[in-house]
Order: C-alpha cells, then sequence, then structure tokens
C-alpha cells in the first residue's frame, strides 16, 4: 500500500486559517470552557469571517474534538457503557480502557498525556473534555444528589487517570506487567464502590 503523499511548500490560504481558527478555539475552550465558548466568539478571535468556522467544521463538537487533538474518540470507546447498570458499570469501564490503551492509539494516547501534563491550556482543555465527553457517560445514571454524582465522578476519574498513568505511561512493575483479568480483578471493585458504594465505609 502506497503511503499518502506529503505536501510540500508553502501553505494555502484555508490552511492558514483552519489553524488560526483552531489556536483560537483552544485558547477560548481552555479559558471558558465548552458552554462559555461561541463559533462566533472563536470566528472573532481568529480574525475570521463565522462562516469561515463552518467550513472547516460542523459545529462546536467537532471544533471542540480537534481543538483537544485526542488521538483516539472517546464517545466511540465508551459506546453503551451509560446503558450498562450503574451498578455492574466498573467492569465494562476498565475493560474499554484497557482496549483503548492496548490497541493502535496507544502511542498516540502516550504522547497525549505526556504532551498535556505540560500544559496548563492542554491540562484546561482536558478537563473540559473529560467533564463533558467521558464522565457524563460513565456517570450516566448514578442514582445520589448532583454534587455527590459529580464527587464521585472525580473519584472514578483519579483512579482511571492513575491506572492510565502507572501502567502506560510510568510503566511502574508489576502493574504494567499485569494480565488484563488480573488488572479487571483489582481495579473495578475501587471504581465500583466510587460508581455506587458507601463513600464513608472503608474498602
Amino acid at each position: 500500500m502506497s503511503l499518502p503523499q506529503v505536501r510540500r511548500g508553502r501553505r494555502s490560504a484555508g490552511d492558514h486559517s483552519r489553524e488560526a481558527i483552531l489556536a483560537s478555539a483552544r485558547k477560548l475552550f481552555a479559558e471558558h470552557g465548552f458552554e462559555g465558548t461561541s463559533l462566533r466568539q472563536v470566528a472573532r478571535e481568529a480574525s475570521v469571517d463565522p462562516a469561515m468556522v463552518h467550513h472547516f467544521f460542523r459545529g462546536k463538537d467537532e471544533l471542540f474534538a480537534a481543538s483537544v487533538e485526542l488521538p483516539a474518540d472517546p464517545a466511540e470507546v465508551l459506546a453503551g457503557v451509560e446503558n450498562t447498570d450503574p451498578g455492574a458499570r466498573a467492569e465494562v469501564i476498565v475493560h474499554a480502557v484497557l482496549r483503548l490503551w492496548e490497541g493502535p492509539a496507544q502511542n498516540g494516547l502516550v504522547a497525549f498525556v505526556r504532551g498535556t501534563l505540560g500544559s496548563r491550556a492542554k491540562t484546561a482543555l482536558l478537563r473540559e473534555m473529560v467533564n463533558r465527553t467521558i464522565l457524563s457517560r460513565v456517570m450516566a445514571g448514578v442514582p445520589g444528589p448532583a454534587g455527590q454524582v459529580r464527587l464521585r465522578g472525580n473519584l472514578v476519574a483519579s483512579q482511571v487517570m492513575g491506572l492510565m498513568l502507572t501502567r502506560y505511561v510510568i510503566r511502574l512493575e508489576p502493574l504494567a506487567s499485569a494480565t488484563q483479568d488480573d488488572v479487571v480483578r483489582l481495579v473495578a471493585p475501587n471504581i465500583q464502590r466510587y460508581l455506587t458504594g458507601d463513600l464513608d465505609s472503608p474498602t
């Protein structure tokens, strides 16, 4: 299979406009979040006509996804998680994380995480993406007052992020070499407690 041709030479005006839109979107999403940013604001920040934003991106969701530059689509990775009984959801979450990180996207994900940790703006974008795209699915239907559900979501995120960093970025042994079955067996019960268990009692 032949490799795609790499374009050489000067960038077109369209390339420049798209890059300007993305740079402005990253800045505004990081500062104001998804809900606090409009496409008109992005266009104004990038000094382009609003129609130019619509030319490159079908809407704010697509612009946000391009701004974050994730090597995988969280909606696809977590497809169906929100339809799983919250009382039996932890194993589904861990299996989804393992499938993603041990698939073709692993190198891109490691690079993304390493790059994010060194950038305040990228960290803000990641926080917005985790809240809006990941936790909204992971925590769908979890019972309890809104504040407690948000806390539970934060705790789930801390466990999942800790797993990803330890197993795939830092590669701390023996977790880095543990089988997927062992990872699910060891990690899922704690995530399930964070999802639906008693947060006031010890594990």
